[in-house]
């Protein structure tokens, strides 16, 4: 029998080098510190934190920076059965600046291509990702082939049993520009029942940019959730059934504000999961956030469930 996971993600993964040292320019960084990241992947990290277990479909290089990333993902309790090598590209790996409180550029080394942008349709366990009671999808598998079609068979394939959830994940560097990738994101939005992105993903994906405008937009085009995320006014969920969420950011001194969105979103797994109402989800997801925010990596900052039941406690 198939083993079914509380979550399978599928998507971006690679080594982020993030500087060691804070408010100085990449060119000057003399030390910089080696982690898992990529967003996939961190989702997933974030919800086996939490105690779920998850494993995550994507591609490495066949190279030491891969071996890496398996030798991370078994670490951190997340299944790596569906990570696979491709012998033509290397691991990506990504640098970035850290100038608190707002401003953390990022630099993705992705060419010629990304090993996780060669996920085949053909190779997919498509029982698993069926059984999986989340199945976790991002806009960065829809921007070239053959990882669309694949995300977009997984999608077919899963027909929205469970609980499937769109990270629009809009990263620009990798799309010719916005045109382009909305009849992708329009095709997945009709398969999932959650879609989860800030106002510049919703706007990519919707064509509209005000929140509550994001959030019907996003209910029309086909999902049962939408949780729009508006940086310091907190997030907003509107649910089919009218139940409506919005609910004000976690306030901490921001150290790298990179991985605080994948921390919400494998902490808003864990709270669909257990069933909570749509508030009490989203308060949740958004102390997580907060707990990375004020960290400097990403994967190795996602919070445990006793730190983010302590930081919500102490919000009242």
């Amino acid at each position: 029998m198939t083993e079914s996971f509380d979550l399978i993600t599928m998507g971006r993964i690679g080594v982020d080098l993030y500087p060691l040292q804070t408010g100085v320019p990449l060119a000057r960084v003399d030390t910089f510190g080696k982690f898992l990241g990529g967003s996939a992947a961190n989702v997933a990290v974030a919800a086996a934190r939490l105690g779920r277990s998850t494993a995550v479909i994507t591609r490495t290089g066949n190279d030491p920076f891969g071996a890496y990333l398996h030798q991370a993902l078994g670490e951190f309790g997340v299944d790596d059965r569906w990570v696979t090598p491709v012998d033509a590209h290397p691991t990506p790996i990504t640098f970035c600046e850290i100038f608190p409180p707002d401003d953390f550029p990022l630099y993705f080394y992705r060419q010629p291509k990304a090993p996780d942008l060669e996920i085949h349709t053909e190779e997919l366990d498509f029982f698993a990702i069926r059984a999986a009671r989340i199945f976790w999808i991002t806009g960065t598998g829809l921007s070239e082939e053959p990882s669309r079609s694949a995300t977009l068979a997984a999608l077919k394939a899963r027909d929205k049993s469970g609980i499937t959830v769109f990270d629009l994940d809009w990263r620009p560097m990798f799309w010719k520009n916005p045109d382009e990738a909305r009849p992708y994101y329009a095709e997945a939005l009709r398969h999932v029942t959650v879609a989860v992105g800030n106002l510049d993903e919703c706007e990519v994906a919707t064509g509209v940019r005000e929140p509550h405008a994001c959030a019907r937009a996003l209910l029309d085009a086909g999902v049962e959730l939408a949780v729009v995320k508006q940086g310091p006014k907190g997030v907003l969920a509107v649910h089919r059934d009218g139940t409506t969420a919005e609910v004000p950011p976690v306030p901490v001194e921001v150290v790298n504000g990179l991985g605080a969105g994948d921390a919400f979103g494998g902490s808003l797994c864990h709270g669909l999961l257990a069933g909570w109402e749509l508030d009490k989800t989203m308060r949740y997801a958004n102390a997580a956030g907060a707990i990375v925010a004020s960290r400097l990596a990403c994967s190795s900052a996602m919070p445990t469930a006793a730190e983010v039941d302590d930081l919500v406690a102490s919000r009242g």
